[in-house]
């Protein structure tokens, strides 16, 4: 009698075990969702304890995908850096040539968007665009009385295949900056000459640059918007033989592009 005793008293407390456990399990469910609910929502709440605002984590699982595009438009500054020849030194001396500086024009720039997720804080991107440019060189003629000012202009529509490396900080609720760093091959694609007096220099075709900069990604609910200052320098010497006073001035001539680019994946 007494083991069955016994027996019936651990079949009841096993059971009651069970019911205490399927109850824990659905009070922890809720507790769960809030809990999964609550990371992606921020409150600051005063002394009394009100709640003064309220933030959300827009686009939280943002960072895990592999692959995301995009486009954006750019604002740009850009000019020439001029290394004089020999022949324009010679000139100079003798108080019969011309002094040549490069002034700096804006120009506008639109194109795509490819983002790669290589690691936690580094992404490869391709942004390919096109670049609406007129770059200038004054010229002013030496040894007169009254300096004869003529500008020679090159305007050009310039395609861009820039190759970046991206390393981004921690995200902070909705905003992360970063930093970019990379390559950008030009070509042009078509030249504007409107007065044939202003477009004696002549110059080549074809770039290849190398580009930083910094920006900050700020999350929204639908979208990715990135403000970022990015600075381009040319390597290759753009300076071309010609019979022309302006073309023959110049041993070198190399670019400069400063880019305010408005971003959004």
């Amino acid at each position: 009698m007494a083991t069955a005793y016994l027996r019936h008293q651990l079949h009841l407390h096993r059971h009651q075990m069970r019911l205490r456990l399927l109850g824990l399990l659905l009070l922890a469910l809720p507790t769960a969702a809030l809990a999964q609910k609550k990371s992606y929502t921020s409150a600051k709440r005063g002394k009394n304890g009100d709640v003064k605002s309220v933030t959300v984590n827009n686009l939280p699982n943002y960072d895990e995908r592999w692959f995301r595009p995009g486009f954006y438009v750019g604002l740009n500054t850009t000019r020439y850096r001029l290394e004089h020849s020999q022949a324009y030194v010679d000139r100079l001396r003798n108080g019969q040539g011309i002094a040549a500086n490069a002034k700096i024009s804006p120009g506008f720039a639109v194109g795509f968007v490819g983002d790669v997720r290589l690691a936690d804080h580094w992404n490869l991107r391709f942004t390919p665009g096109v670049s609406f440019l007129s770059r200038q060189v004054e010229f002013k003629k030496v040894g007169n009385v009254t300096e004869d000012v003529m500008d020679q202009e090159i305007g050009s529509t310039q395609l861009d295949m820039p190759l970046l490396l991206k390393f981004k900080s921690q995200r902070r609720r909705n905003t992360r900056m970063y930093m970019v760093g990379g390559i950008k091959p030009s070509f042009n694609v078509g030249k504007r000459k409107q007065d044939p007096e202003r477009n004696l220099l002549q110059v080549g075709d074809s770039d290849f640059a190398i580009e930083y900069g910094v920006g900050l990604d700020l999350f929204y609910p639908f979208f990715k918007f990135a403000p970022e200052l990015r600075f381009s320098h040319g390597l290759t010497n753009l300076s071309q033989s010609a019979p022309d006073i302006y073309s023959q001035s110049f041993q070198r001539i190399r670019t400069s592009t400063v880019t305010l680019y408005l971003t959004f994946e």
